[in-house]
Formats: structure tokens, sequence, C-alpha cells
């Protein structure tokens, strides 16, 4: 947390690179905002900082309806924070106490439920159960100020049981309820929310790296937007998301034939898009041990929707170009995609993909049975450890790294084995602390690779 004076200072500049990193509560109104609110700056006497959102509605201020808090990007502190309480909180982001109890996620986590409430009482001042709640309540709010969808709907599709206890909960959290909010603000037509990112983004590298490895019928990539046909959790569907640079957000029109997966929909295409990076201080950190290395400001990390996905998407881009490997990708696709009403095709599955004997693609057979057998594995289990990728033929580490770093969006995975880092780094010529860039090693492959 940034110390009062950094606080006011962002806020009266109104600076957008501050904007999630930190929320102005405001005594006198009992509201809180984001640091970027248009109205009229309070008095410093008036005004009271938090660290996060439901810190402020906890201690019982209700949000802006102007700034809307519930739009600001994500924030994480990297460094000096618990790694298994980011974890945690991040898995709460996506949706997981929606179909998991805090025990189930204590076990995945490895954690006892008792240290898990501790962890996120030291670093979150709330517990895990309040702030899934919090979550909830906050995606309705964005349901209900940008989509017309009926509140029975935004009820279910923020992951509530019954409309009575979404009133409940929605109207301790606010200090109104969903019908009030709605009257007070104008809402769209489609099911299209703004998701916040914060500057600066670098939308052109960004762009040229999605579509160099678009595959058509699967997605879309044009000058100002990135979409693609979806699966999860059996829901189908597909999103585009348009940006708008002038007001550090993407638009994002989502379809899905089940609402109670938007939670976890809007999670991954955060995490796609790269959307809650906080790239000035990554570059900042990766500077000190690079100095000499000239950084693409607001360079992102372009994600890929599964993990099964960039598992595949990485076993056949083994040793060829990065053109060669889209069209084998598009062939697959074509070949054992389910066609969706929208358009399109969904990415095969694991189950289409080991049935089949991909006489299709003119390659070796034991690139044909890797790609089987490692389907075979998802088909066994749809959480499956990375390390056991690696009992496979075929399959070595720089897949697996390859895959974490897109299939995970994981921070800090450095390909030093891959061929481009390496021509990167010869024609740079520049003394790198490798270690160092830790736990920032993805953005500096990416950075390498921009050298090229």
């Amino acid at each position: 947390m940034y110390s009062p004076l950094v606080c006011a200072q962002a806020r009266n500049s109104r600076d957008a690179r501050f904007d999630g990193l930190f929320f102005v509560a405001v005594k006198s109104t009992g509201i809180y905002c984001r640091p970027i609110c248009p109205a009229p700056a309070a008095k410093e006497c008036n005004v009271e900082y938090f660290q996060f959102a439901h810190n402020a509605a906890d201690a019982g201020y209700r949000p802006c309806i102007r700034c809307r808090p519930d739009s600001a990007p994500g924030s994480y502190a990297w460094l000096g924070t618990e790694t298994t309480a980011v974890r945690a909180k991040k898995l709460i982001d996506e949706g997981i106490l929606l179909q998991w109890s805090t025990s189930d996620l204590a076990e995945k986590l490895g954690i006892s439920v008792r240290y898990l409430n501790q962890l996120f009482s030291r670093y979150f001042g709330i517990s895990p159960k309040q702030y899934a709640l919090y979550k909830q309540c906050d995606l309705a709010k964005q349901l209900l100020q940008q989509t017309q969808l009926p509140v029975t709907e935004v009820a279910f599709a923020s992951g509530f049981n019954s409309l009575r206890r979404f009133n409940d909960a929605f109207l301790k959290l606010y200090q109104l309820s969903p019908s009030e909010l709605r009257s007070e603000s104008k809402a769209s037509t489609a099911l299209s929310l703004y998701l916040q990112y914060r500057p600066p983004y670098n939308w052109t590298a960004m762009q040229a790296f999605l579509q160099a490895r678009v595959v058509p019928e699967l997605e879309w990539v044009n000058d100002t937007s990135y979409g693609r046909n979806i699966m999860l959790d059996g829901a189908k569907g597909s999103f585009i998301a348009s940006i708008q640079p002038s007001k550090n957000r993407f638009q994002v029109s989502i379809e899905v034939d089940d609402l109670k997966v938007l939670p976890k929909v809007i999670g991954q295409i955060r995490r796609v898009l790269d959307l809650d990076a906080d790239t000035q201080f990554i570059e900042q950190h990766l500077q000190q041990y690079a100095p000499a290395l000239p950084l693409k400001e607001g360079l992102r990390l372009p994600g890929i929707w599964s993990e099964f996905e960039a598992g595949i998407r990485a076993i056949l881009g083994q040793q060829i170009s990065v053109t060669a490997a889209r069209n084998l990708l598009t062939l697959l696709v074509e070949k054992l995609g389910t066609p969706i009403s929208s358009g399109g095709y969904l990415f095969p599955t694991p189950e289409q993909i080991a049935q089949n004997e991909l006489a299709f693609f003119k390659m070796p057979e034991r690139r044909k049975q890797a790609i089987r057998s490692f389907s075979q594995l998802y088909v066994e289990q749809a959480d499956v450890e990375f390390s056991k990728w690696l009992t496979i033929k075929g399959i070595g580490p720089w897949t697996v790294d390859y895959a974490k770093m897109r299939g995970m969006s994981h921070p800090d995975i450095y390909l030093g084995g891959d061929l481009g880092v390496k021509k990167a780094l010869d024609k740079s010529q520049q003394v790198i602390d490798i270690e160092q860039c830790a736990p920032f090693r993805s953005y500096l492959t990416f950075q390498l690779w921009q050298q090229l």
C-alpha cells in the first residue's frame, strides 16, 4: 500500500497508472471511488485510503455510481506478499468458490483451512468466504449497470442460488437494492462489459503477436479487437474484446449458453489479455537487471484460453516456424473442432483428439502419438500436473514452460533454450542478470522476442 502522500498526489492528478492500486473513501459522503474518478476531489481531511475495494466496502462505504470501482483493474502485490495468498485470491477471482468449498480450495493449495483463513486475514483483511461474496456482488453490480439482463438472471449469473440471498447480500454490501442501483444507471441492450486495464497497454505488440498465430474459424484479430469461440465447464460461446485506449479499457461482448460460467469467462478474458499487469512496475524491475535492453513500454503476456490448448499448440509448434504451426492448428480445428451456431468451431476436446488417428497430419508418427498421449492425460483427469507432461515421449521442458507461460499466464517463465531468445541475446549483446529478473521473467522473454 502506498503512503497517504503518494495516494493524495495520485488522486489529485487522476493518474490512470494508479487505477486499481488503491481506493479513495470520502468520509462526508460514505462513498468510495477509484483514484481516477471524475467527480470533484474531496478535501484531504475527508479522505481515507484503502488498498482493496472490499476493504472499503467492509468499512461501510458504498461504491461510487460514477467511476464504478468494480471496473478497476485487479492488483496483486507481487513482491513481499505470500505466494499462496495471491494464488488463492486469483482462484476466487475466477469463481472457484462458486463450485468448491473453502476446504476444497485449501486442499488444492496444499494447506489447511485454518491457514488459508489466516493468510487472507493477514494480507487482504477479510475471510475467503467474505471475499468470494464480495466478488459475486461486484460482478452483479457490473451486470446491473452495463446490461439489461433481468435481475433474476443477474443473480444466477453471479453465482447466487436464490434471488432472496442475492438481494440480502447486495443490500448489505452496497446499501442499495439491485433494483435501486439499476434505476440509477443506463444499461445497454447486449451482454457487453467494460474491462479496465492500467496504462500503458502496448496493443500494437499484442495484436501483432496474436495475428501471427490466429487460427481461422476459432479466433479473429483486427487492428482494434481480438475474439474467439470458447468452451468452459461444458458451456459454449464466444467473446470479442475491442480496445478503447483513450478510456483505458476493453469493451467485451460475450455470448455464452450458460450464464453460471460468466465469472470464470470474465476472469479468463482478463488473463488472456493480461489486463491486471502493472507494466510500469514490471519494466522498472527488469530495467534494474537489464539496464541496456531497450524495453517496449506496456508489453503484456498474450494468453491461451486453456492449459490443454496451450499444450497442443506447443507440441505442434516444436522446431517449426510460427506459420507452419498455425497451419497445423488450423487443420486440427477444421478436422476435429465442434461447429457452433454462432459460426466457426470450438477447439477440439481431449476426447476428440485422443480417439483420432490424426491421419490428416503429414508428420512423423511419434509426433502424432505424443499429441494423442497428451490428450489422453486430460481425458483421464481434467486437472493434470505439469510434471506428468514430461512422462510423454516428445514433450520436453520447453513445451511445458511455453504452456505455463501462455496457458496459465505464469509471470516468471524464462525460455532460455528458445531459439528466438538466444538470437535476441546474441543480437543485443547485453548483459542480463536473468535470476534477478524474477518474478517477471516471462515478460523478459517477451521483451527479448521484441528485439528480433
